[in-house]
């Protein structure tokens, strides 16, 4: 006979509640006229909010480890962080769409509501402690994922940019599939305590195969070289306002996961996998970092900045083993990252007029003649992503630097530093265009007119990014506590 516990269902508080919302709102959209569809836009938004208030007091009263959905299903400081970094940056990324989904007359309710299943699938992501519940939750993320790429309808780049992403992705969730079902069958078990109990007696041959099927997967889904094709072209073809919720809470989510699986659920085999990770690290910011000095593009640009970055984010969990705080400095290195994309993107997309998208570099020309503010808070952005100091970038790099030297990879540090000082070239050449050079086109000389939410949504991104520089310190503990 089976014993079932009853799961504790207030654990699931914030999945629960976006879950009826999007049926509600699911609902609201169909009888809504055309001029109210911006009620479908306010309910998501409102969704965001009230998810981020019940997972609140789960962090302050459940400080210890609780398992409940029959072990598919964690609460710890750990998930409950990376859900409050989630909410918080989807609701951003809606709030810089909104103008631009209106702008191009895109699927406007299907939009906000594909993008609240796609952070449903992310907080079961987050909480997931079994092999199922990932998949289950990348599912949930990918496939609400590949309809938002395609949703303007009138480009053909976003259709050829959907295809891609759907077709990679499927390539990599059979690769995940394939190594659960080889790690099921020599452990017995999906749940990654048991998976990590059980791997000690396994043949090491075998369990190797399941790792390097499973890490090609997670590897996609960071966008890593070697599985890093679909990143510029999904970044450039997607609608802007897609290319910025694909760079912003999906990375979050898919470093969760990657602790889940690597750090709880393979702890033995961490040499294995720390030096996979050294070779897909150091590939990925010397590719990202080269490639992306010749692109004339600026999405295409920050697609392959993000494969660097997503490189350095590794460094901290191949310190980690070795490192007091190496995974602390990973987390601390996502979250800040996601934040200044999310702002870089969402400044592309306020300057995207209808029928027009200027997501040329030279497009950027003159912005400080245009919009001074609007130049100002890119170049923090700018500076953020270069490493320059006092912008919250700085201690992000300092912090994955210290961890790998304390972990006795003193070369890796060197290696990692010398890249970034590369990458800082194509960063701070945004920076001159923007502050010295002369606009070229007619439409550049217009001045830039934003509607006032805009303007406070862009200018609490990028002063947020300047005051986590200055006063990074709360974040660093947050970030070390949790971990």
């Amino acid at each position: 006979m089976i014993d079932f516990a009853l799961p504790t269902f207030s654990l699931a508080g914030p999945e629960i509640a976006m879950l009826i919302m999007a049926g509600i709102i699911l609902l609201v959209d169909v009888m809504l006229p055309e001029r109210l569809r911006i009620v479908t836009y306010l309910l998501v938004q409102a969704t965001l909010v009230i998810a981020f208030l019940l997972a609140i007091p789960q962090y302050r009263h459940h400080s210890e480890v609780l398992v409940t959905f029959n072990g598919h299903y964690v609460v710890d400081r750990l998930a409950i962080l990376l859900k409050l970094f989630i909410y918080v940056m989807s609701f951003a990324s809606f709030v810089y769409a909104r103008q631009y989904i209106e702008e191009r007359k895109m699927l406007r309710g299907e939009y906000y509501i594909l993008g609240l299943f796609c952070v449903m699938g992310m907080s079961v992501m987050a909480s997931a402690y079994s092999l199922l519940t990932i998949y289950l939750g990348l599912e949930l993320l990918s496939l609400p994922l590949y309809a938002m790429v395609a949703s303007y309808k009138d480009s053909q780049q976003a259709i050829e940019a959907a295809m891609k992403y759907f077709i990679m992705g499927a390539l990599a969730s059979g690769l995940l599939l394939y190594g659960i079902s080889i790690l099921y069958g020599l452990t017995g078990s999906i749940s990654i305590p048991g998976i990590a109990q059980a791997i000690h007696t396994a043949p090491s041959s075998t369990v190797m195969l399941a790792l390097i099927f499973i890490m090609a997967a997670l590897i996609f889904k960071f966008g890593a070289v070697p599985f890093h094709m679909w990143v510029p072209d999904v970044y450039q073809g997607a609608p802007t306002t897609v290319t910025l919720f694909i760079a912003s809470a999906p990375k979050i989510a898919a470093f969760g996961i990657t602790m889940r699986i690597l750090v709880q659920g393979m702890p033995s085999l961490h040499i294995a996998w720390e030096q996979i990770l050294i070779v897909i690290a150091v590939l990925s910011m010397f590719m990202g970092n080269l490639l992306a000095i010749v692109q004339a593009n600026i999405k295409r640009m920050l697609a392959y900045s993000s494969i660097a970055h997503i490189g350095y984010t590794l460094l901290g969990i191949i310190a980690g083993p070795n490192s007091q705080h190496g995974y602390s400095a990973a987390l601390f290195y996502i979250s800040t990252y996601v934040l200044v994309a999310v702002g870089a993107f969402g400044i592309i997309s306020l300057l995207s007029r209808s029928g027009l998208e200027l997501d040329k570099l030279e497009d950027y020309r003159g912005l400080n003649a245009r919009s001074p503010w609007l130049a100002f808070m890119m170049l923090l952005l700018m500076f953020s992503m270069a490493g320059v100091p006092p912008t919250v970038g700085f201690f992000a790099k300092l912090g994955l630097l210290v961890s790998l030297v304390e972990a006795h990879l003193v070369w890796l540090a060197v290696a990692a530093l010398i890249f970034a000082l590369i990458g800082a070239y194509y960063y701070l050449r945004v920076v001159m265009l923007m502050y010295f050079e002369e606009p070229t086109e007619a439409y550049a000389r217009t001045p830039v007119v934003l509607s006032p939410d805009m303007m406070i949504a862009v200018t609490i991104n990028g002063i947020a990014v300047l005051a986590l520089g200055i006063l990074p310190s709360t974040l660093i503990e947050l970030c070390r506590i949790v971990i």
